[in-house]
């Protein structure tokens, strides 16, 4: 089977463009980053969660993560001014079709009771964002090692479109949406 990336620009984008009357590419709507964003509330309490949760970002974004500080001290939250709060990791080119790839055929399909994905989760630009629930859906992490489930969400941002041009092309690379 070739990879999504080949298997858009060959076959799915043209289909597309010439199914919306879409006659330049550089208007169509393509994929452009995905973020994996990780809040780290507990790690105010817990210093070892931010090595932990960072190794198992890494393995499922297949490149380092960058931790997100705090900006500003919120002394109600016991919150310090450069505190690591987060880890997040942007992917692109190839590194995002690769999980962009491996979301729809591989992670997604893993999900117990799965009945799509939201077909709500677009902002006013198009962006997409999901949330998931569990770590241990990608094949990388080790489900013996994990003590503490934890989420995260995905970010997929596209070049532009409407939230209706967006969910069709989304529904041709191979996402399911839930009936509503």
């Amino acid at each position: 089977m070739k990879p999504l990336k080949e298997r858009f620009e060959k076959e799915i984008l043209p289909k597309f463009m010439a199914d919306h009357g879409i006659k330049n590419i550089m208007a169509a709507p393509v994929p452009k980053k995905v973020v994996i964003n990780m809040g780290l509330g507990e790690a105010l309490k817990d210093k070892g969660v931010i090595e932990t949760y960072t190794k198992d970002l890494e393995a499922i974004a297949g490149q380092k993560v960058v931790q997100t500080r705090a900006k500003k001290s919120i002394a109600d939250f016991s919150l310090q001014k450069g505190a690591v709060i987060g880890l997040k990791a942007t992917l692109r080119h190839d590194k995002m079709w690769h999980f962009i790839d491996k979301l729809i055929n591989i992670v997604l399909p893993r999900v117990k009771d799965f009945r799509g994905i939201s077909a709500t989760s677009f902002d006013a630009a198009g962006t997409y964002t999901l949330g998931v629930t569990e770590l241990v859906i990608f094949p990388e992490i080790d489900a013996t090692k994990v003590v503490k489930t934890k989420g995260f969400a995905i970010t997929i941002n596209f070049s532009n479109g409407t939230r209706e041009l967006i969910s069709d092309l989304m529904r041709r690379l191979g996402f399911i949406f839930k009936e509503q």
